[in-house]
């Protein structure tokens, strides 16, 4: 047996860009992207492709450089999704929610050849070039980072004119020669095919590298496991930043179907979408049900559309209600380190029959392992021995497959950090139901999941300990009816500001959004003597998030006067609703 070698014949490499030339022979007439008035058959979308990844060859990139693209749901950063790996270098595709000072922390760490922006965001583009080119070693300010070639996206649909210097993605597309500069093949499916970061953070960006084997397993695997059908119509309500759209952004290619593409997943474009294209399949944030809910009083769907979410569970009342409109919602547990989604909770026949709020309850938990990974468990760290089925004792969700990252970019402690005994740690605390089902308890990192959007606590506080009053602080999720989450700080104010009322807490949100990208701001602030501790001088943030349920916040966050913050004594370790 061990005589028979690997043959160019019997061996190639997995990668997800295969599915783009196999659309191109296999679906070559059918609809590959809509986007307004635009549309390109899947023989034009690879067509673009081949010209894209040539010109960009001819712009110097080569094997592992990095391309970034700032960017809403749009024809052009699905097509980087083929042609940035089929150049051989490594999509970057920015969370475009961030502020230029977070998007600079990415462009210093990832370094990319070259930054793709749409002309809606060429402001904090170049506002973060310029915080780049500021950065010097004091001693003459030199520039610590190379700065990438600008290239401007303008709308494909309505151009704006919108440029900034001579590149712009229309003319580089069309200047691409595929006979000069045919596709790099990929000869390791170990090779890096995109790089994510988890976070905006400005001090210590931890940027995720996907491998080309991962992200097709990771792909094949999901489409079977939420069983999408050939020809789907894929409404793109989910960020394609988002773990490169929970990999759909190569799966619609796989499964030859359309992909519907709108800036923003506003109630007006989704629902003219169900109507004019027949949408079959969506991903979003619970934060999305709200939308689709605001949006409601119109036509009913005129077919159900598969709903596959993730981030924070969604209420079961919320699910009730999203059911009634036509939406069949699969619950699904992912994170960026994974290659997006590595959990489902699969739906059984027999649970047709329970009440509504049991179904919306079961459906709430984050389900059984994605189908390529090799195992997916809940373990004891100290012993790492598996904890019991009994849906109460806790322990850490731990992966291991080819699904897990290849590690985090330039950063090999943290890697190592991150994997034990053969298992990628989550950070995320859990238990295991008699029936096998993975059910999320906590996040042992305190990561607030807001809008499908990961929050570090950390990071909010060290903004907050910037005001010049604060003496204290914490923060902690606190349930948010739009947005699933929110971070709710905890101040303790210096003795000289203390009772005086010249700290308010529209000050402190206000203090705030001149220092991170406002979806991380707190929504609300709670004023208090002292922070609970423990013996040690540890934070109790347990008593936090007790005192954070029961409050009550406005709903949906508007511009509106903040009513004067109401002030509590000292918490203890046994606060409790």
């Amino acid at each position: 047996m061990d005589s028979l070698p690997k043959r160019d014949a019997n061996y190639v490499p997995l990668s997800p860009i295969t599915f783009l030339h196999r659309a191109a022979s296999v679906y070559a007439d059918r609809t590959s992207v809509v986007y307004g008035a635009t549309s390109f058959t899947w023989r034009q979308t690879h067509h673009r492709c081949l010209r894209l990844a040539a010109a960009l060859q001819s712009l110097a990139v080569s094997k592992n450089d990095v391309v970034s693209v700032i960017a809403p749901n749009t024809p052009a950063l699905y097509e980087m999704h083929f042609a940035v790996p089929m150049a051989g270098a490594v999509l970057n595709a920015i969370n475009t929610r961030l502020d230029a000072a977070n998007v600079a922390a990415i462009v210093r760490h990832a370094e990319p050849k070259v930054l793709f922006v749409d002309y809606q965001f060429i402001r904090v583009a170049t506002d973060a070039l310029k915080a780049v080119m500021g950065d010097g070693d004091g001693d003459g300010g030199v520039v610590r980072a190379p700065l990438p070639l600008l290239v401007v996206i303008d709308d494909a649909d309505k151009p704006t004119g919108a440029r900034v210097g001579e590149l712009e993605y229309e003319q580089l597309v069309a200047r691409g020669d595929p006979a000069r500069y045919p596709p790099r093949p990929v000869e390791d499916e170990w090779d890096a095919v995109a790089l994510n970061y988890t976070s905006g953070t400005t001090s210590a960006p931890k940027g995720v590298v996907y491998s080309h084997r991962g992200a097709y397993l990771n792909t094949m695997g999901l489409l079977l496991q939420w069983g999408v059908g050939h020809e789907p119509v894929y409404l793109w309500s989910l960020p394609m930043f988002h773990c490169n759209g929970w990999t759909f952004t190569w799966g619609v290619a796989a499964r030859g179907g359309t992909n519907v593409c709108i800036r923003a997943p506003t109630a007006d474009a989704m629902y003219a979408a169900f109507a004019a294209h027949g949408v079959t399949h969506m991903c979003a944030a619970p934060v999305l049900f709200n939308i689709l809910l605001d949006g409601a009083c119109r036509e009913p769907l005129r077919r159900p559309v598969e709903v596959l979410t993730g981030g924070a569970p969604p209420p079961a009342a919320l699910l009730e209600r999203v059911e009634r409109l036509g939406f069949h919602v699969t619950h699904a547990y992912g994170m960026t380190e994974a290659t997006g989604v590595v959990m489902v909770c699969e739906w059984r026949e027999q649970w047709d029959a329970l009440p509504p709020s049991e179904r919306a309850r079961l459906k709430a938990r984050q389900g059984v392992s994605a189908l390529t990974l090799a195992d997916a468990d809940v373990k004891d760290l100290k012993t790492m021995e598996s904890v019991p089925r009994d849906g109460a004792t806790m322990g850490e969700v731990v992966l291991r497959g080819s699904n897990v990252m290849k590690g985090y970019f330039k950063n090999p402690r943290a890697t190592a950090d991150a994997f034990r005994d053969g298992w990628f740690l989550t950070g995320d605390v859990g238990v295991v139901h008699p029936d096998g089902y993975v059910e999320i308890k906590d996040r042992s990192k305190d990561v607030i999941i807001s809008g499908g959007e990961n929050i570090s606590s950390v990071e909010v506080e060290a903004a907050l300990y910037q005001h010049p009053a604060v003496r204290e602080a914490a923060v902690v999720a606190m349930p948010h009816p739009h947005w699933g989450e929110t971070p709710c700080a905890f101040v303790a104010l210096k003795r000289e500001f203390a009772g005086a009322g010249e700290v308010s807490e529209q000050e402190v949100v206000s203090f705030c959004r001149n220092r991170m990208a406002h979806y991380m701001v707190p929504r609300k602030v709670v004023f208090v003597d002292e922070l609970p501790k423990n013996s040690t001088g540890k934070v109790q943030k347990l008593a936090l998030r007790d005192m954070a349920r029961r409050l009550r916040l406005r709903a949906p966050d508007k511009a509106r006067p903040v009513a004067a913050p109401a002030r509590h004594g000292p918490l203890t370790q046994t606060a409790r609703l």
